[in-house]
């Protein structure tokens, strides 16, 4: 059983982002993510990148859960966000890099372009704080 996530949305691309457009999805070469409302939740989407908390990439990591790979990302915060929660801090972050293959991976990306993940994944991601993300099952084929 595999599922698809839609995580929360809490910001876009800030403006050190480095991508090349004239492909869809577009390619990502360097990650800026500037947030602009944050709902608490450890997996974030900014498409078609996707950026993990440091705890949920600490037990994704200890799982040895595959088609994942980890990069840095460049985190900020917009006006709205200093305006809307002048005194929250952030936890660190990082870019989940998605490589992975549905059928024998635990991380891939479906031909919509959405966010795949294996039962183990799955429920493992359901132990951190996902309140924001949107699950469907993938019927088997």
């Amino acid at each position: 059983m595999s599922y698809y996530i839609e995580p929360e949305v809490a910001g876009g691309f800030g403006e050190e982002t480095i991508l090349d457009s004239t492909t869809h999805p577009p390619i990502i070469t360097k990650l800026h993510y500037e947030f602009s409302g944050w709902l608490g939740d450890d997996i974030l989407e900014s498409f078609p990148c996707f950026v993990i908390s440091e705890l949920l990439k600490i037990r994704i990591e200890s799982e040895c859960l595959s088609g994942i790979t980890f990069d840095n990302v460049r985190i900020t915060k917009s006006s709205t966000f200093l305006e809307l929660y002048p005194d929250l801090n952030l936890p660190i972050f990082f870019w989940a890099k998605i490589k992975g293959n549905a059928e024998i991976d635990d991380f891939s990306i479906g031909k919509d372009y959405r966010l795949i993940v294996s039962e183990k994944a799955y429920n493992i991601i359901k132990t951190f704080k996902v309140d924001n993300a949107l699950f469907e099952k993938i019927d088997a084929r």
